[in-house]
């Protein structure tokens, strides 16, 4: 099976090192997730919404992640009340996932309010990288270097140290 992992973030990063860290890590698992059946669907970026209010704002954003959602897309959303999850954890989710036929799973990073609570409802997963507030840039760094240790797990690489 051949499943592609995407990332929907809303914001854009700069030019600088953040960004230049994403690319890395993202171009080390583009190199190495064909070998396990595993692709790169892209990177997509939204601008914050401009609406007054958090709640009009999260339900814009989550309207712009739901019309890009294919109807059979996985979706593991990034917030800070999801569930923490081992790396090994993680990758057994997403190696599980390409085993029964997922096509593509789309990681979602929210805007500064957070997602929208149907949004969080109709997600597989609800991901965090602990309790602490990460900004956005550094949540993007955190979600390319797992999805790279992922695939360095699930094909035996010794990069993860267990």
């Amino acid at each position: 099976f051949f499943m592609q992992l995407s990332i929907f973030a809303i914001g854009r990063m700069k030019s600088g090192p953040e960004r230049e860290l994403v690319a890395r890590y993202l171009e080390r698992f583009e190199k190495s997730a064909p070998a396990i059946g595993l692709g790169f669907g892209g990177l997509i970026e939204k601008p914050e919404s401009r609406l007054p209010d958090a709640i009009q704002r999260k339900r814009e954003e989550s309207a712009w992640l739901t019309s890009y959602l294919e109807p059979s897309a996985l979706l593991v959303l990034l917030d800070e009340t999801g569930k923490s999850l081992p790396s090994e954890t993680l990758a057994g989710t997403i190696g599980k996932k390409r085993d029964l036929g997922a096509r593509h799973m789309v990681f979602a990073i929210g805007g500064a309010d957070g997602h929208d609570s149907d949004l969080k409802s109709r997600a597989d997963l609800v991901l965090s990288f602990g309790a602490a507030t990460w900004p956005h840039q550094m949540v993007r760094i955190m979600l390319a270097e797992q999805l790279y240790r992922c695939v360095t797990i699930l094909s035996g690489h010794p990069y993860h140290r267990s």
